[in-house]
């Protein structure tokens, strides 16, 4: 199973991914991860994306899609992955899908964790302050000065994401803002849904696939056709049952006073 995780930072994508990784036996594939092991190793790349990272800019295409491409093509990632933190824009995530291309693979779903900014600033306002306070090391990229830029680097550039994966029909939504173990809940069923679905383009606000969509809609467009001569053909059957009735009715009614006629006449003759 191949799966991108899209939200926010602060989302709790790391904490979901984890969670995929145990379930699916797969591995865990976070840029951000990969990207500070280079820092501290101190390559030319780490080198290169820590001044950038500690001021919440996205790292350059080229660095990024290159440490995934490498980490895809070990042996552990081979039964799958999940992508963290990549890819962040539509740019990206179609270098990153010309890039599975190469390799015979592809996405077997996108799921979007939806958050409220607003309350992440204030969770990492919290955080801040109790590292703080324990005298634990904050990294420069983990604070709220740099997560409002961090979002909205988001919304300019990540956002377009969700269109983009929805034009394609493989995303799916979670609330991000209910329990963790709600959430995981939630995304197990959003991949379920994703694997059943199988990537086909989905019909405004069904879920299901357009062909699946058109063909209902054009049974139910050539039902009423379909039955209009049955409903006239049982009409024209029930008047003509109708009108039968009705001559023999007629027919009884006009036969019914002759025997009685006929025993006055007798009764007559008789009385003679």
């Amino acid at each position: 199973m191949r799966v991108v995780l899209l939200g926010p930072p602060g989302a709790g994508k790391g904490t979901q991914a984890k969670a995929l990784v145990d379930r699916y036996g797969i591995v865990q594939l976070s840029t951000g991860d990969m990207l500070r092991a280079a820092v501290a190793a101190g390559t030319p790349i780490g080198v290169k994306a820590r001044d950038i990272m500690a001021r919440g800019e996205l790292v350059p295409d080229d660095v990024v899609v290159g440490i995934v491409s490498d980490r895809i093509d070990q042996p552990d990632a081979k039964r799958g992955f999940i992508l963290d933190g990549f890819p962040r824009t539509v740019p990206q995530a179609e270098a990153l899908e010309a890039m599975l291309k190469s390799k015979g693979l592809k996405l077997d779903g996108v799921v979007e964790i939806k958050v409220d900014e607003d309350i992440l600033i204030r969770r990492i306002e919290t955080r801040v302050f109790e590292m703080r306070n324990m005298g634990m090391p904050i990294r420069p990229d983990d604070t709220p000065e740099v997560l409002k830029q961090r979002l909205t680097a988001y919304r300019a550039q990540t956002a377009p994401l969700v269109a983009h994966y929805k034009g394609k029909g493989s995303l799916r939504t979670v609330d991000g803002m209910a329990s963790i173990g709600e959430v995981t809940g939630a995304i197990g069923r959003a991949l379920a849904d994703a694997a059943a679905f199988g990537g086909r383009k989905a019909a405004p606000g069904k879920g299901k696939p357009v062909a699946k969509a058109k063909k209902a809609a054009t049974k139910a467009k050539s039902k009423p056709k379909a039955a209009a001569p049955k409903r006239a053909a049982k009409a024209k059957t029930k008047a003509r049952a109708k009108a039968a009735s009705t001559v023999r009715a007629k027919a009884r009614k006009k036969t019914a006073g002759r025997p009685k006629t006929r025993a006055k006449a007798r009764s007559r003759r008789l009385t003679k």
